[in-house]
């Protein structure tokens, strides 16, 4: 379970076993998507598979995280998502009611993401051989010229910006897999992110790094881009958009809310000089309203991510090995 966890071991997993196996430079990138230039046009191309359980949890479905998450890893190259194919895998005994309501939120998700569902596959597998729906989805969509984003362009003195608070999906999921109560309903936050990083470009089209952090949350995608572009990031703890009851939820279960996966979230990596900019066109925008600053790009520490508690000390924040919630998209 912990090579699916998006940690250390995901990591070697792809490294030391699918990348050399498939080859070839466009996969040697691992970013979110690959992008390619085909008859002239620049493109973006991507690929999820969805396992989520329980298939619905307060604020979603897997249904809507099979739309949401293809087309914000698009957004996150800087592209406009434009066409997805989907493939169900459903488990032998699966009410077709229970399949027809993930099909309509599937289908509304990419109503209000404006993506066309342009192709899928259907197999069914052996009772006891599935867990009910498995959903892959595929996407593309075009890349404006000018736009570069990766993320080996995080440079010293960028500025990085979360969009808003952090842990919610994770959380929420977890609560309904076990039948937790924490005083107040955690909703998870999968939603598309398409037009909010529209905005942020508008302003800035320089973004030098935008990500998603779902598997293995936030500590584990900027890791990720320090690693990439052998920088350093520095967070202010303080200033981590963390909502009570995500923290209390954490604090009961025992997990660090920097770990938790987030299906509605970004994290960028602007420019110094634009990140007052970014930073007003995002809190201008739905999915942006509760965007911070929370930390800095540096030269120090190349590869590391250390975070500035509120008592003046440092800690590193590490990789986690697998995963402290499996099964959360």
């Amino acid at each position: 379970m912990g090579h699916g966890g998006g940690g250390q071991l995901s990591a070697e997993l792809v490294q030391h076993l699918f990348a050399p196996a498939f080859g070839g430079e466009l996969l040697a990138e691992l970013g979110d998507s690959a992008t390619f230039t085909l008859g002239g046009a620049r493109l973006a191309f991507s690929t999820d598979s969805y396992v989520v359980r329980p298939l619905f949890f307060p604020g979603g479905s897997i249904g809507d995280l099979a739309v949401n998450g293809t087309v914000n890893d698009l957004a996150m190259m800087g592209a406009r998502p434009a066409y997805l194919s989907c493939g169900f895998i459903l488990e032998e005994g699966i009410e077709l009611a229970t399949v027809g309501r993930v099909a309509e939120a599937l289908g509304a998700a990419a109503r209000a993401a404006d993506v066309v569902v342009a192709t899928g596959d259907t197999k069914v597998v052996e009772s006891g051989h599935g867990d009910g729906i498995f959903i892959n989805t595929a996407g593309v969509g075009l890349i404006p010229d000018g736009i570069d984003i990766r993320p080996r362009r995080a440079a010293p003195g960028d500025v990085v910006i979360v969009s808003g608070p952090i842990g919610e999906h994770g959380v929420a999921v977890m609560s309904v897999r076990e039948g937790l109560e924490f005083g107040v309903e955690i909703e998870s936050d999968t939603v598309s992110l398409a037009s909010l990083v529209q905005a942020m470009l508008a302003v800035c089209p320089d973004l030098h790094v935008l990500r998603d952090p779902t598997r293995g949350g936030l500590a584990t995608s900027l890791n990720e881009i320090a690693s990439a572009a052998g920088v350093g990031v520095t967070l202010q703890e303080q200033a981590l958009p963390v909502p009570d009851a995500v923290a209390n939820a954490c604090a009961f279960l025992g997990l660090d809310p920097l770990y938790v996966a987030n299906e509605g979230k970004l994290v960028a990596f602007v420019p110094p000089g634009r990140a007052d900019a970014v930073l007003a066109a995002m809190r201008a925008h739905p999915q942006g309203g509760g965007a911070v600053v929370i930390g800095s790009c540096t030269a120090e520490h190349p590869g590391m991510v250390v975070a500035r508690t509120g008592l003046g000390g440092t800690r590193v924040v590490d990789v986690p090995l697998g995963e402290q919630l499996p099964r959360i998209c």
